[in-house]
């Protein structure tokens, strides 16, 4: 079920209704807990059986490696949680990309191999509900937390549906607490909701779906483009993706909010950071933060005993967080160019410490624009279907044989325009978000604000049901 569909238009209301008259907590939970299970079958409902296989799992995994105390017991008890889940992923996402490169290798070296690739679906959400529920079982495993004993809220926090299919990837310690409040209707916070609810779906229908005509024109057919289109593409594409995904992260967080949940913020002004290590604090924070947690520091982090090795965490993390989001050689290369430029950064201020303090507006700028082109460079190769495509590009960038734009100048226009505004309501939420600034506006210049975006939704907004980019990840 989309969240821009007329489904979850009658679907979240409903739920929200009944959720409000049911007395108890406890069938409140019963209630968001279908509800969700509902809400991903909707899509294809057999590929459940994947999501209660991995609740399943990590619920009676995690009470008992709570209750083991031998190191190597409760050692074998966590790489069975992370078989059984790393395995679904694998078979589902990763199998194809492993079986067809192994056999391009082993058919070079004229070696017999027989391709088992199989046309099974990549199930919605399935990397993100895997990375939850495994964050869950390691934290369990070391201790931090407690095991849950109701299977029901431990289900829950696996499939909570405002932020089941695209995260952000919540925590144990932070979002299954909040199962055991009863959240009374506050009128200030359902429309403080609605009013993010309604912002999400600016960005995405009116913002990235109106960059996407372009960028899906030209990614169809690269070679038919040049220099200008293309530029001006790669800077739509970094627009949408940015507006799509936070506009996703948005409803989730607005839509939990009614309910009287409270979901992490997942983006923080990503293309105002100075650096590229300020970036990746910023941009999809739960999905950085975790890689941050369960991969980078247990490699050894920045705390490793050479620079070298240093620079290997890196590195490693970075090109499996390209591996996270797709199995192709284009994800890899947009996750190791991320780790190259994390590294020179990195060689660059430990050779000249002074940078990191200067304090001077022209030089943040700079900093901000240099960061900016080579995040949106990068992004080729992670919007590209393949590796080929982005080379493509690429090269078709660096082809001055025509630089005019053959786009609809009117349309180029109107994307430029919504691109100033996204980047006025960021200048806006550097020091309050865009929901409580509005708020606090005079009433005729809070509803006049409503009213034209409204009309802008009705007049701009593609209402296509197309879906939100990370839905394939």
């Amino acid at each position: 079920m989309l969240f821009n569909s007329i489904e979850y238009i009658i679907f979240f209301p409903l739920v929200a209704l009944i959720y409000f008259l049911l007395p108890k907590v406890k069938h409140r939970q019963i209630l968001l807990l279908f509800g969700s299970w509902f809400f991903y079958a909707a899509w294809k409902p057999e590929y459940i059986i994947l999501l209660l296989i991995s609740t399943f799992v990590d619920y009676v995994v995690a009470r008992k490696i709570y209750k083991t105390e031998k190191v190597s017991k409760r050692k074998l008890l966590l790489v069975l949680s992370i078989g059984v889940n790393l395995g679904i992923l694998f078979s589902f996402k990763y199998f194809n990309f492993v079986d067809n490169n192994l056999y391009r290798i082993l058919n070079y070296y004229n070696l017999s191999y027989s391709s088992f690739t199989n046309d099974l679906l990549l199930p919605v959400g399935i990397s993100f509900y895997t990375f939850q529920t495994l964050s869950y079982t390691i934290d369990v495993y070391r201790k931090k937390i407690s095991p849950e004993k109701q299977f029901i809220k431990f289900a829950l926090f696996v499939s909570f549906f405002p932020q089941l299919v695209a995260g952000p990837i919540e925590r144990a310690g932070h979002l299954l607490p909040q199962f055991n409040i009863k959240h009374k209707f506050n009128y200030e916070r359902v429309t403080s909701g609605l009013k993010l609810v309604f912002w999400g779906f600016f960005q995405k229908v009116v913002i990235a779906d109106s960059m996407a005509r372009f960028v899906e024109a030209v990614y169809s057919k690269p070679g038919g483009y040049h220099t200008m289109d293309l530029l001006l593409v790669t800077f739509f594409f970094g627009i949408q993706i940015l507006s799509d995904f936070s506009g996703y992260t948005d409803i989730a967080r607005g839509s939990a909010k009614i309910l009287g949940y409270d979901i992490r913020i997942n983006f923080n002004l990503p293309y105002f950071a100075q650096s590229f290590a300020d970036f990746w604090r910023r941009w999809h924070i739960s999905l950085s933060t975790w890689f941050r947690d369960y991969v980078f520091i247990p490699l050894g982090g920045s705390r490793s005993s050479t620079k070298y090795r240093i620079y290997f965490n890196i590195m490693f993390t970075f090109v499996l967080s390209g591996f996270w989001h797709g199995a192709g050689w284009n994800f890899l290369t947009w996750g190791a160019l991320h780790g190259l430029y994390y590294i020179i950064e990195n060689i660059i201020l430990n050779k000249f410490p002074s940078l990191k303090v200067i304090d001077n507006k022209f030089v943040k700028l700079f900093k901000i624009l240099f960061v900016f082109l080579l995040v949106n460079f990068a992004w080729i190769f992670f919007r590209s279907p393949s590796i080929t495509i982005a080379f493509t590009v690429i090269d078709r960038i660096f082809d001055f044989s025509f630089i005019g734009i053959t786009f609809d100048k009117q349309s180029v226009l109107l994307n430029f325009l919504l691109s100033v505004f996204l980047f006025s309501v960021h200048l806006i939420e550097r020091k309050k978000d865009i929901v409580t600034y509005v708020s606090l506006q005079p009433l005729l210049i809070r509803w006049g604000i409503y009213y034209v975006m409204a009309f802008a939704l009705i007049t701009l907004g593609n209402f296509g049901l197309t879906e939100f980019i990370y839905f394939q990840f």
